[in-house]
């Protein structure tokens, strides 16, 4: 008999060849999420889970599968996952890293450029029917070109951020708990400082750091108050890693001159006032959101996924430290 599989979600037809023949699978609704409820009454008979970052899985949702073997979910981070408890209980979990890479350092500039130069503001200008022609102080923005990026997080997307900056004549400084070997840094001229100097002295700061209890409102209310009132906070990790109320204040105060943000910390619940303000750009978590790089996702994910249920050693186990 095959193993049964809960897909939470409509995945694309790639990434359902992979199970085709090797699994039955149920799958969720293509509109929405599943409730909590609707995902521990779907997995009890279930030996695998291929689940999205929008899907909490806790402790009540693992043990209400006793005969779940593997979780494999589509995205490179795993905090919506209760790992720990899910390896004590024999299960594997599984992720995407590498895959996104270069497609998420991508959206990183697109909205530190957006940010920068008021590009959605001024499209809505000429929408509007406004402009009526050329002047000198029209949306004036923030010079980019050699100016200093500070980079919170030097995994595989900060690195990827910071040797796009090198086309931009820019001072990269990066704050990580791991220093990066002395000649990468020499190849990607970055500098690790601490974190209050990296947001104190740089223009421009964009975040790739994971969210764990260390990371969660690593930027604070106290630390946006260090960053200078020209600077613009870039944010495409996870929504909790910002204060999100305090940056929201620091926009509205013109306390920072503006952020981009294609996270939430209630994600997709987005502050209220963050809609009003003209000095945020806001995206809908679209970081790697390329048809190439979403379908290399799900077929990734599938992969770990059969590879688990054949008793083979998943290609992209997850084991946090």
């Amino acid at each position: 008999m095959k193993p049964k599989v809960l897909i939470t979600r409509k995945i694309f037809d790639e990434a359902l060849k992979i199970l085709n023949g090797k699994v039955t699978y149920t799958m969720g609704p293509d509109n929405r999420s599943l409730t909590s409820e609707e995902l521990c009454e779907k997995i009890k008979d279930k030996e695998g889970l291929f689940c999205l970052l929008t899907d909490k899985i806790d402790r009540n949702l693992i043990d209400a599968a006793p005969g779940l073997k593997v979780i494999a979910n589509c995205a490179v981070g795993y905090d919506n996952i209760d790992v720990p408890y899910a390896l004590k209980k024999g299960i594997t979990v599984t992720n995407t890293p590498g895959i996104l890479t270069e497609t998420t350092a991508d959206l990183t500039w697109a909205l530190l450029l957006a940010t920068a130069r008021r590009i959605p503001g001024a499209d809505r200008f000429c929408r509007m029917k406004h402009f009526k022609g050329w002047k000198l102080d029209l949306f004036l923005g923030q010079e980019v070109t050699g100016k200093q990026l500070g980079i919170i997080g030097m995994g595989r997307i900060g690195r990827a951020v910071a040797g796009r900056a090198r086309a931009f004549l820019m001072d990269v400084v990066y704050s990580d708990p791991h220093r990066l070997p002395q000649e990468e840094e020499a190849s990607l001229g970055a500098v690790r400082v601490p974190l209050d100097y990296l947001l104190s002295d740089s223009d421009f700061v964009t975040v790739h750091a994971d969210l764990n209890s260390s990371t969660r409102h690593l930027i604070s209310r106290e630390k946006i108050k260090l960053m200078k009132k020209s600077s613009i906070l870039i944010n495409v990790s996870r929504g909790p890693i910002v204060d999100e109320k305090a940056l929201t204040d620091a926009l509205e105060g013109k306390k920072i001159w503006a952020a981009g943000l294609d996270v939430f910390e209630r994600e997709p619940e987005i502050e209220e006032k963050l809609h009003h303000l003209d000095n945020v750009v806001l995206l809908p978590h679209i970081g790697s959101a390329t048809f190439a790089t979403r379908i290399k996702m799900a077929v990734m994910a599938a992969r770990n996924l059969v590879q688990v249920l054949e008793g083979k050693t998943p290609d992209n186990p997850v084991h946090p430290d």
